[in-house]
């Protein structure tokens, strides 16, 4: 969530995007519930230490269309519906793993059909991913995951975002 608030803060400022600064903490707040549809996601899939077979891959993959249901359910059993930066987190929890070259999920969007929240928070995530320790991975250096951000802005996530984060080494040493 703070990485994400970064970027947007970052994107802002620079006056690559226009996003107020409400539009900026709603990105702070819903960036945890990026994932919430893993909660429909069987244990020996999500914590699975080793690689994912095909048919976990895909029920993994599934977390994104989960997500944005359980939101839509949420708001309407709440009677959130109107909701001010519902769209938001809707965003945030069904497209997250969309790549701008349209290999992502779940729809394979492509480049600006992919909501801007969602790419500042793929990015976030994404860098998290890489440096933190997982049960398949040890952690990456920062350095490591900018290396690797680098070469997926190239076609898979937002240049401006990565750039953000980037030109942002020491508030990210901090968080």
């Amino acid at each position: 969530a703070r990485y994400a608030r970064l970027i947007a803060r970052h994107l802002a400022a620079a006056g690559t995007h226009p996003i107020d600064d409400p539009t900026i903490e709603r990105i702070l707040e819903f960036a945890p519930l990026h994932d919430i549809g893993k909660i429909g996601v069987p244990d020996r899939i999500l914590l699975k230490p080793g690689e994912l077979s095909a048919d976990e891959r895909a029920e993994m993959k599934r977390h994104t269309t989960r997500g944005r249901q359980m939101v839509d359910a949420i708001a309407r059993n709440f009677g959130l519906e109107h909701l001010e930066g519902l769209d938001i987190l809707r965003h945030i929890a069904e497209s997250h793993h969309e790549m701008l070259d349209g290999s992502g999920y779940p729809r394979g969007l492509r480049d600006e059909a992919i909501p801007l929240e969602a790419r500042i928070v793929a990015v976030a995530d994404i860098f998290d991913a890489l440096t933190s320790e997982r049960p398949y991975k040890p952690a990456w250096s920062n350095d490591e995951a900018f290396g690797l951000l680098r070469k997926m802005a190239r076609d898979r996530l937002d240049a401006d975002c990565v750039a953000a984060l980037l030109e942002n080494r020491r508030a990210i040493a901090e968080i």
